[in-house]
């Protein structure tokens, strides 16, 4: 597809539309991506057209089918609910459209094979995909991948990832569609228990073998929801109903590198509103983030004199570490939505020079194997599950 614009139709235009919109807007001015949002689809016109008119897109579609069939819509971006990424994606890639779909990849390892053998089928025709793990595009984590791969901490030992929030541990904030398994495929576990699964693999380059685990929902029913003006923002009414995922889950694991691995995602560390949290300790030293402190890296260094020891503070703000030098001067941090304006310019700068985006579709389809092992062996009382 030898075209000089990619024109991007972004499918949803809640929390991940409307940051996927501005990633793309941002990527153009900071990146130089020859790429802009020429459509927004929703369900609701009035919505779409509202959302439109914010982001300065010019057209509105209420059916992704249409946005798929228009010649002149190189990018189909999806930030739907799991349960349509399925449908949208192959229909997208058939069409020979680039397929960026957010995490994770399905909301089952069936719906995300058929996405896998779609991808690798549009990609003999050119055809790119990939899906949004957003958090590989932080500085500090790429840094830290970058002290991996150097060798700077050694033989990987062991793997300690947690995803903390707390927006629903009011038991009486409303049962949105993310506590909908059939919307959402799981709770925490699939919403940020993902994004853990996909870093460990992507520091280290090791994947999980097996896994036990246990999950949690710790409040059944919720209001059922009355309204919502989009992100996280929504209110109930008095008829309530069944929560259908989990609230937490807590899992152990071995990698096929040989290191011990613990995870644990939940939405009821309440205090916790963004607390990411990897660590990695190996032969010759360990690294440590916190993405409520995204341009801070830790390394410790276990070569050096014990005297002289101790974890080491680096700010990832120089023009030497990844993505930091597209932005502002040295020390001047980046925020939330500077991951997705640097996943999106990686995402067209893949499509124009003709190569492979990462993570792809077959990289989610490994994280989605990951979910489901999880769910098997909390639904067995932790039962090793192998992968």
């Amino acid at each position: 597809m030898a075209v000089q614009q990619l024109n991007v139709a972004v499918i949803g235009y809640a929390f991940m539309g409307r940051i996927h919109t501005a990633g793309w807007a941002q990527a153009a001015k900071f990146f130089g991506t020859p790429a802009r949002v020429t459509h927004v689809v929703g369900r609701n016109a009035e919505n779409a057209r509202a959302f439109a008119d914010d982001f300065d897109v010019p057209n509105v579609l209420t059916d992704w089918r249409d946005a798929v069939a228009d010649p002149d819509i190189h990018v189909i971006d999806v930030c739907t609910p799991g349960d349509s990424h399925v449908d949208i994606a192959i229909a997208a890639l058939a069409a020979g459209k680039h397929v960026l779909c957010e995490k994770p990849l399905a909301n089952s390892v069936e719906g995300a094979e058929r996405m896998v053998a779609a991808a690798e089928a549009a990609r003999e025709a050119g055809v790119r995909s990939m899906v949004g793990f957003s958090y590989r595009r932080v500085p500090a984590l790429a840094y830290a991948k970058r002290l991996v791969d150097e060798g700077r901490i050694g033989e990987i030992r062991h793997i300690r990832a947690l995803y903390l929030q707390d927006w629903i541990a009011d038991p009486e904030f409303p049962l949105v569609w993310r506590l909908d398994k059939d919307a959402a495929g799981s709770g925490a576990l699939g919403d940020v228990g993902a994004h853990i699964i996909d870093l460990a693999t992507f520091l280290t380059g090791q994947r999980l073998t097996g896994v036990s685990a246990l999950t949690e929902t710790f409040v059944k029913t919720r209001p059922k929801l009355a309204s919502q003006t989009g992100g996280l923002t929504a209110t109930g009414s008095e008829e309530r109903g069944e929560v259908t995922v989990d609230d937490a889950a807590v899992w152990i694991g071995r990698t096929d590198g040989g290191a011990l691995a613990t995870f644990e995602a939940t939405r009821f560390a309440v205090g916790r509103k963004n607390a990411m949290r990897i660590e990695l300790n190996g032969s010759k030293g360990s690294v440590a983030f916190d993405f409520e402190r995204m341009n801070e890296l830790e390394f410790f260094d276990f070569t050096e004199p014990a005297v002289e020891g101790g974890f080491r503070r680096i700010l990832v703000t120089d023009p030497d570490h990844p993505y930091a030098g597209a932005w502002w001067p040295p020390g001047h941090g980046l925020g939330y939505e500077h991951t997705f304006n640097n996943e999106v310019a990686d995402f067209a700068a893949a499509i124009t020079e003709g190569r492979d985006p990462e993570p792809s579709f077959a990289e989610g389809l490994a994280v989605q194997r990951v979910l489901q092992a999880v769910e098997e062996s909390a639904a067995h009382e932790a039962r090793w599950t192998t992968l």
